[in-house]
Order: C-alpha cells, then sequence, then structure tokens
C-alpha cells in the first residue's frame, strides 16, 4: 500500500492510497475532486473507497463528484456522521476495521473537534516498517484540532488514543498547520529542546515550500503540547495540576493566538 500526499484548497492534504498490482486506489478526505482525477488518470487506477474522518466540507467536498467518475465507489465515515457525509454507506464505530490492499485499517472513534470523528489506523507488516494513522482533524503536527462540537475530555480521551501507539507511528494529519502550531507551543515551553530544534527544521522546511506532513507519534510526543496535558512543565504555566483542566486552557489559548 502506498500513500500519495495532495496538497488541496489553501492548506488541506488528501492522501491516495495505491496498490499498484490491482490499479485500485482509496482516497481520504478529498476535499476537491480534481487532483484525485488527475493522479488516477495517470495510474489508470480505478477508485474503489473514499474513508473520511468527518463531515466537514474541507474533507468531503470532492465526494460527489468522485462517486459520479467512480459509481461503485464504497463511501465511509462515522457512525453518528450519517446524513452528514455525501454518499457515505458505510458508517463505522470503535473497534470496526476498514481493508485495502491487503492492509486492515483498524477504526478509532475520536470525538472532540467534531461529535462523530474517528481515525483509520494501519499497524505496520513487518517490524521495521511504521504504522500509519490518518487522523483528519483530531491530532495536527504540533497541535489538534478545535473543539467545534466536542468537549475537552472528549478531545483528552481520543488524544490519549492516539498517544499510546508505537512511537513510529506516522501521523498523516490533513492540513498544514506545523509552523503556527510550533509558534504556539514555544510561547508555553520555550526551554524544549527537541521543540526548538523541530521549529528551525520546520521554517526551513516551510521556507523552501516542503510539506510537513506526515510527521511521526515519537515526535509529537516530544514537542506538541496538546499531548502533554500531564507534563508538570505545562500545568506550571497554566497555573493548573489537573491534567485535564491544563488541556482545556491550552486549548484556549491556541484559540486566542
Amino acid at each position: 500500500m502506498q500513500v500519495h500526499r495532495i496538497p488541496a484548497l489553501s492548506d488541506n492534504y488528501i492522501f491516495l492510497l495505491y496498490d499498484p498490482e490491482a490499479k485500485t486506489a482509496a482516497a481520504i478526505d478529498p476535499a476537491e475532486a480534481k487532483p484525485v482525477l488527475e493522479l488516477l488518470k495517470a495510474w489508470d487506477a480505478e477508485l474503489v473507497a473514499i474513508f473520511n474522518t468527518h463531515h466537514h466540507q474541507d474533507h468531503v467536498g470532492g465526494n460527489k463528484q468522485l462517486i459520479k467518475h467512480f459509481p461503485q465507489v464504497r463511501v465511509y465515515g462515522g457512525a453518528s456522521d450519517r446524513g452528514r457525509i455525501p454518499g457515505q454507506e458505510v458508517f463505522l464505530n470503535e473497534g470496526d476495521a476498514v481493508e485495502f490492499a491487503g492492509r486492515i485499517g483498524e477504526v478509532f472513534f475520536v470525538p472532540g473537534h467534531t461529535r462523530a470523528h474517528i481515525a483509520y489506523y494501519f499497524p505496520p507488516t513487518k517490524p521495521d516498517e511504521p504504522g500509519e494513522l490518518f487522523c483528519g482533524d483530531t491530532l495536527f503536527a504540533g497541535g489538534c484540532g478545535r473543539l467545534f462540537e466536542g468537549t475537552p475530555a472528549q478531545m483528552v480521551d481520543s488524544l490519549s488514543k492516539i498517544r499510546a501507539l508505537p512511537d513510529n507511528t506516522r501521523i498523516w494529519c490533513a492540513h498544514e498547520y506545523t509552523l503556527k502550531n510550533l509558534q504556539f507551543a514555544l510561547t508555553i515551553d520555550p526551554e524544549n529542546s527537541a521543540l526548538q530544534t523541530r521549529y528551525r527544521e520546520v521554517a526551513q522546511a516551510r521556507q523552501e515550500n516542503q510539506a510537513t506532513v506526515p510527521s511521526l507519534l515519537q515526535i509529537e510526543k516530544l514537542t506538541n503540547p496538546f499531548l502533554g496535558w500531564d507534563r508538570r512543565e505545562l500545568q506550571a504555566v497554566t497555573g493548573i495540576q489537573d491534567p485535564l483542566r491544563t488541556f482545556a486552557r491550552l486549548r484556549g489559548m491556541k484559540d486566542q493566538f
């Protein structure tokens, strides 16, 4: 299973999974159809699945047009997104599984950004390979999603599931927000040497118009404040010792940044 990153809209990423032997593909959060169709045409490939993480337009905007080109495509999404994702016919819950190119993807229910958000995790097939997590707008490189329909408690629970994955899991988040996320992180965690190094690397990458996605979970655990609600340094910044309230305060600070 190959993973191809497609830039879309102003700062979105669409991920196209490709099986070169079967010449089939699956789109994850197709914000728009055109770049997906262009790549499929170049590969002479058939789109067999659309895996949506949530219902927001910048994640499902290409669904209808892709369905027109590939009427047999199956559209997947969270069970609680029923009626909100165009063309959805598979309604997924925590613990369900999806399949593509012989790989089994585990479904995580990760509400917080929205009430029905899910993520897809494809475990590694070999010990030296990374796992692949497609987490939509739940976890970002250096940040996390805004709480539009969920609560801080829901988001902490969702991020806890992600934080428990193996360190070499690749984080395929759906937006290029990394530089601004790290700028905020430095305001609350300025003595973090790993964060300082990462910021310099990301700033250089963005100056050269290079993508910063995917990230590695190991790096996120060292540098992402929204995975550090139980770190004493961040609790000291917020003046709160309770992990959940620390997360809520950090999210509120980021909203105003």
